[in-house]
């Protein structure tokens, strides 16, 4: 079974996903982020690994419960007041949690307790939701991963999945013990251990038929259990109530055209792949008949698809590229997965909220969900909500209007973000995210990310320029932003050549008009990798016309941490060029950090010595630097992410006090007037965590103020790109 789709359709589904509802309009918004770490036991270290993988809720709804498999716990929420969660415990779980489901008063737990891949074992834990206690425990035979509850409350089906090594035989299948399905009846939220059948999958996936891998489970509410074999690439439907196999088939293969298919640093929306395994991973019911399953490959596909089937087989839509390219649009490609399964679609969730069906599409890599309506034919996009790094599992509590993310990844040994729960709530209202997306140019959508200077155009109002930063190294790019709309739209895309050609071994940081039609950018360099720092004029088609080298005086005491910022003060023969060094370097007194001149008439450099903030934790240092009136304003940040972050501020120096000295002589200490903190900005926004790399901020044509955040090109970073205007109040 192949299926592709027309670039026709495409434009029309990426165009559907970006209209912004009326004002009157009911929408999802996040309201809340938890951090996991918050329900780490007394005796655990506070950077200990954890997790939110797959999550659910009390039947009240008040109660969220989500597994955590490196800390080996369920951790539980308290969302009473869903804008303020609070912390509840973490129950030890003596193995793996591999999944969580809640029926009646208790949580229903697989746990891996397996030795190894070749002797898988594993429990099913029943846990009191009230007391937070185990009440007793099912051994299943085997490694489960998905566990699923009956609509009517009577059975639990779970996936024993008997995992594959992928480090044995480079991981391919077959790798006995095959896996199978297990059936336990239920009474009032408990399971009669007694009663645990086991379905054989054996002989039904023409891939390794004799080793199904059992991904994800799924029930409807005629009893009947749909389950993915990733791996196998298959889908069976079981009785739930006899255990009888009642269908099974492949889930077929995709063409994909006009995706990326290169992690090259650069976004292209051109390749094409034909025949990819779908290999679908999770599967949610949209009714007794249809189910949705994503396509997130495990083995040898990966289709950046879903598909909705009916339960003979038969395919109903199929999404082909057409997410993962609405999800370009907002910055959130991974383009590091290009060459792989690009946005990974894995997770899903299904819930009808004031009698409108919804399905719910996480991608794991663009962390990313993906908000359908159901509409019984081709669904919807209606939004695309922001949430932490590698969603897993969501839940749909649609009696309070409310949806909630697990989301998997932990980076805080490495300083960055925890993992981390988000709550949304549906109500009426606008998308409060995107805040920025990009237009479609000959069908495909501009690819950008990494944004990392801002300048405002001299005489348009609500029009500004960016860049993009060494993360799309070969793809160095001037984007054209109309702030004008909500959200904010990048119209297009200028590259910066050398020769003709994208120019290489740029690191831009910084950007201003040079008062020509082209602008001078800053590139920070990086000594270990022989990128020399330096500035660059460009003409207003791109291409570099000088490229201008730090002096030696300047080098002397250089580090990696070189240029985040540009303007320019004057025209003319008189334009000066002022520029922000992120850090200290060599000579630079403790706790200051040089901002450099350069006059390109008279080829002359000069430096201030500017002093930074000190920081709780990590470092401190400059992110932009842009002119205005009397004024240069500078951003200085912290590098902390979250409840770390306390430092992201705007400061202002005199043009007056700008006096620079030669360069080796005693630089000049300039004062500097706080103006405005981001840290409200950065909280309110989209009720996210404190990201750490507050980028970019500039004026426009009217005096408006504007900032951006650089969302690293969604590598170990959520993605999220916040643009917002800054409503700017003195601080005497």
């Amino acid at each position: 079974m192949t299926y592709s789709i027309s670039r026709a359709a495409l434009t029309a589904a990426l165009l559907a996903s970006v209209a912004a509802p009326a004002a009157a309009d009911q929408v999802f918004n996040r309201i809340a982020s938890f951090p996991v770490a918050t329900n780490l036991p007394a005796d655990k270290d506070k950077l200990s690994t954890t997790s939110a993988e797959i999550i659910t809720a009390s039947e009240d709804g008040n109660t969220l419960i989500y597994s955590d498999s490196p800390l080996g716990a369920i951790g539980f929420v308290d969302i009473t007041d869903a804008k303020a969660p609070k912390a509840g415990s973490a129950l030890m779980m003596d193995g793996e949690p591999t999944s969580v489901a809640v029926v009646g008063a208790k949580a229903l737990v697989a746990v891996n307790t397996s030795e190894n891949k070749q002797k898988p074992s594993g429990k099913l834990a029943i846990v009191d939701v009230a007391s937070m206690k185990i009440d007793a425990t099912c051994d299943l035979g085997g490694q489960p991963d998905s566990v699923a509850i009956s609509p009517d409350k009577t059975f639990a089906a779970i996936a024993i999945e008997n995992e594959r090594d992928e480090e044995l035989d480079e991981g391919k299948l077959p790798q006995m013990p095959a896996g199978d399905l297990a059936i336990v009846s239920l009474k009032d939220g408990v399971a009669d251990c007694t009663s645990i059948k086991h379905v054989a999958l054996t002989g039904l996936a023409e891939i390794a038929p004799e080793d199904p891998e059992p991904e994800f489970v799924s029930i409807n509410s005629l009893g009947e259990i749909g389950l993915t074999l990733q791996e196998n690439n298959h889908i069976v439907i079981v009785d739930g109530k006899t255990g009888e196999v009642k269908n099974h088939f492949s889930a077929g293969k995709v063409d994909l055209a006009g995706i990326d298919t290169k992690s090259d640093g650069a976004l292209k929306f051109t390749g094409k792949k034909e025949g990819v395994l779908r290999e679908p991973d999770a599967l949610k019911w949209l009714d007794d008949n249809r189910f949705v399953v994503a396509n997130e490959g495990d083995y040898e596909g990966g289709s950046r698809s879903f598909t909705i089937f009916d339960k003979t087989g038969k395919v109903l839509y199929e999404s082909g590229p057409s997410l993962e390219l609405a999800i370009a649009r907002i910055g959130h490609f991974p383009d590091k997965r290009a060459k792989s399964k690009g946005v990974e679609l894995e997770g899903l969730e299904a819930a009808t909220f004031n009698g409108q069906k919804y399905f719910f599409v996480l991608s794991e890599r663009a962390s990313i969900v993906g908000v359908y309506k159901d509409t019984g034919a081709e669904p919807e996009l209606v939004q695309l909500l922001p949430s932490g790094v590698s969603p897993e599992g969501a839940v749909a509590i649609p009696g309070r209007n409310l949806f909630a993310t697990a989301n998997e990844v932990d980076l805080g040994e490495d300083g960055g973000p925890r993992s981390h729960v988000m709550v949304y709530e549906l109500a009426e209202g606008t998308p409060a995210y995107p805040m920025i997306r990009s237009e479609i140019v000959d069908g495909a959508p501009i690819g950008w990310g990494a944004l990392s200077g801002l300048v405002g155009d001299a005489e348009k109002a609500g029009t500004l320029y960016a860049v993009n930063d060494s993360f799309y190294s070969m793809q160095p790019t001037i984007f054209t932003i109309d702030a004008t709309q909500k959200p904010a739209v990048i119209t297009s895309a200028l590259p910066v050549t050398r020769g003709g050609a994208a120019a290489q071994k740029l690191d831009i940081e910084g950007i201003t008009l040079d008062g020509k039609g082209g602008f001078w950018l800053a590139s920070e360099g990086d000594p270990a990798k022989l990128i020399g720092h330096g500035i660059y004029n460009v003409d207003a088609k791109g291409e570099i016309k000088s490229e201008i080298g730090f002096p030696v005086e300047l080098l002397a005491g250089q580090t990696r941490f070189g240029l985040e910022g540009i303007t320019s003060i004057g025209e003319g023969d008189d334009l000066t060029l002022w520029m922000a060094v992120q850090r200290e370097w060599k000579d630079d007194e403790k706790g200051t950090v040089k901002l450099v001149s350069y006059n390109p008439k008279a080829k002359e450099w000069g430096a201030v010595s500017y002093p930074l903030d000190k920081s709780e934790a990590g470092w401190v240092g400059l992110s932009e630097i842009t002119a205005h009136g009397d004024y240069v304003y500078v951003v200085e940040r912290d590098n902390q992410v979250g409840d770390n972050a306390k430092l992201k501020k705007l400061y202002r120096v005199a043009i007056a006090d700008l006096k620079p000295a030669k360069l080796g002589d005693k630089l000049p200490l300039v004062k500097k007037e706080e103006v405005h903190d981001f840290i409200p900005d950065l909280m309110s926004a989209t009720n996210g965590y404190v990201v750490d790399k507050l980028e970019g901020f500039t004026f426009d044509a009217a005096g408006k103020a504007f900032a951006v955040t650089d969302n690293d090109g969604v590598d170990d970073s959520s993605g999220e790109t916040l643009f917002f205007p800054v409503d700017l109040k003195v601080i005497n």
